[in-house]
């Protein structure tokens, strides 16, 4: 295992000689974020960025994410101009090491929550999904802004965004994944880089629009859209632990086995009762609804040798910041899951 830190750049408040003052912690997971999405990243932004986390004793192998244009998640003759410059992308963050690129094929937006800022029963605050406030929402006929989303769009443009993915449907989706992956995995495998699809968070249709990366039965159909182990997984366990459908240590236990996930998110969900909301937690098994030791304990058994971080946390002592990306909680998390991987290691499990 390879322990990582999410880190969005100089503008993020979590400095780097924090991140690297965590135990173990190998690498730093980040991205170029001011170009715009379909865009070439040039190469002496790049290496800029790697010169950085390098400097502060850190390794520069991860990124998340470089982003997949709507074109392309739409099949717009459009798509063929995008696909190129992300074949470039990948050969570019290649030739500045990088062993693994995470994506997603949400449309429209990215993960979704109702509230960032959620006083929990410890004082901490946290991220949730409560049903109730999200069927009270309407994206086209509001000034609507969830965490996710990419505020670019003016209204007119959501709409005929919506308009098309109504019409594209589950298996048009399917089939411009299919076709984007059969353009890209072979550029990935020339240049020895990974490819890690993130789940769709939540794993269920958002306002209508359609998600696909969401269960044991369509992570088996994309692994099978080109099925070559550079493309492979980010198995994130609150993405898809958030759905009771989902057996998570039986997710990892057998994706793991197949050497198809890159990539590990890591963390904890407290599912309530109606089965469609939850609250994201501590790390810490009783602090939710997942077996953060069983999960960890399939990893080893597997023995996983990819990247692994601790995904979103708590807001904790005082600390302010992005939502689910402060310092404090996150590194508990790390320090967490260490000690369970060395205790593994120790007791031969």
């Amino acid at each position: 295992m390879k322990l990582s830190f999410r880190w969005y750049g100089d503008s993020d408040p979590v400095k780097l000689q924090y991140i690297k003052q965590i135990p173990t912690m190998h690498s730093i997971v980040t991205a170029i974020y001011d170009v715009p999405v379909g865009q070439v990243w040039e190469m002496d932004k790049i290496l800029a960025l790697k010169e950085k986390i390098e400097k502060a004793g850190l390794k520069f192998e991860v990124i998340e994410s470089v982003p997949v244009h709507e074109d392309i998640k739409l099949g717009l003759p459009t798509r063929e101009v995008y696909i190129e410059n992300y074949k470039k992308n990948i050969e570019n963050l290649a030739k500045a090491g990088v062993k693994v690129i995470c994506y997603n094929f949400m449309p429209v937006f990215d993960w979704t929550r109702s509230q960032l800022d959620k006083e929990l029963e410890d004082g901490s605050t946290a991220l949730v999904y409560y049903k109730d406030q999200v069927d009270k929402l309407d994206p086209l006929n509001s000034e609507l802004s969830l965490p996710g989303w990419d505020s670019s769009y003016t209204k007119e443009e959501m709409a005929d965004l919506f308009a098309k993915y109504k019409a594209l449907g589950e298996e048009g989706l399917w089939e411009n994944l299919k076709y984007f992956l059969e353009q890209i995995i072979p550029v990935a495998e020339l240049n020895d880089i990974k490819m890690a699809i993130h789940p769709d968070d939540p794993p269920w249709p958002i306002f209508g629009l359609p998600r696909i990366i969401t269960k044991e039965e369509n992570l088996d159909r994309f692994l099978k859209l080109v099925d070559n182990k550079y493309n492979g997984l980010t198995l994130c366990t609150g993405s898809l632990g958030c759905a009771n459908f989902n057996n998570m240590p039986k997710l990892v236990d057998k994706y793991s086995a197949m050497g198809r996930i890159h990539f590990m998110h890591v963390r904890n969900v407290k599912l309530l009762n109606d089965g469609v909301s939850f609250e994201e937690s501590a790390h810490y098994s009783g602090c939710g609804s997942l077996d953060i030791v069983e999960i960890m304990r399939v990893l080893h058994k597997n023995g996983f040798d990819g990247y692994l971080r601790p995904d979103h946390g708590r807001m904790i002592w005082g600390e302010t910041g992005k939502p689910g990306y402060g310092l404090y909680d996150r590194a508990l998390g790390a320090s967490y899951i260490t000690g369970i991987w060395e205790t593994l290691t120790k007791l031969g499990k």
